[in-house]
């Protein structure tokens, strides 16, 4: 039986290279490649792939919410998350998502063909390492509210600015940026927002 991919990541010379190193395996053929999280699902839909390797860090739609999307509208397919960044927070959120499995990029060729393989027996494949590191750091301390704030904050807008973006009050707004800086341990804004992307919370 051959297992049928379709590989989600920004990055074409990483594409190319996934498409090349699994087409060498007899029993995996890549029937569809997007650049773009926001085409993930159009693309599943038209391919109708088994297993999506799926990229964490893309345009338009993470590969994160894109795989929460994917699952919505084709949940016997599987997701396996495919990152440069293993960071603990990815990997929580990413099979809270409903991926299936975790990986990073430079796992060996021989064992990411496992993996989809693995994936795609219904059994769940996580990088040990980052598995480890998820477990020592911990969900993250903030709420969904407050993620959602720290967002918003990132691109440098004044208070106002953000509590525009996010239909809030201006208070509400310094409120959960004050408690952004003491649950994350920062002096300002811009580092609490560093230090939640770092550990994959954002």
């Amino acid at each position: 039986m051959t297992i049928r991919v379709l590989l989600a990541d920004d990055q074409a010379l990483v594409r190319g290279a996934l498409a090349a190193l699994l087409e060498l395996e007899s029993d995996l053929t890549v029937v569809g490649e997007v650049g773009d999280g926001t085409e993930v699902v159009a693309a599943a839909l038209d391919a109708r792939p088994d297993v999506v390797l799926m990229d964490v860090e893309m345009p338009g739609m993470d590969g994160i919410t894109a795989t929460a999307e994917l699952r919505k509208v084709l949940p016997d397919v599987r997701v396996l998350i495919v990152t440069t960044f293993g960071r603990p927070g990815y990997l929580r959120r990413g099979l809270q998502a409903g991926a299936a499995g975790f990986v990073v990029k430079d796992t060996p060729a021989r064992e990411l063909a496992d993996a989809v393989r693995r994936v795609h027996q219904g059994l769940r494949v996580v990088d040990p390492a980052l598995a480890t590191d998820s477990l020592i750091a911990g969900e993250s301390p903030l709420t969904a509210r407050e993620t959602d704030v720290l967002r918003a904050a990132r691109g440098g807008g004044t208070v106002a600015d953000i509590a525009a973006e996010l239909f809030l009050s201006e208070g509400t707004i310094r409120n959960h940026l004050s408690a952004v800086i003491g649950k994350t341990g920062a002096r300002t804004r811009a580092e609490a927002a560093q230090i939640a992307e770092s550990n994959g919370w954002l």
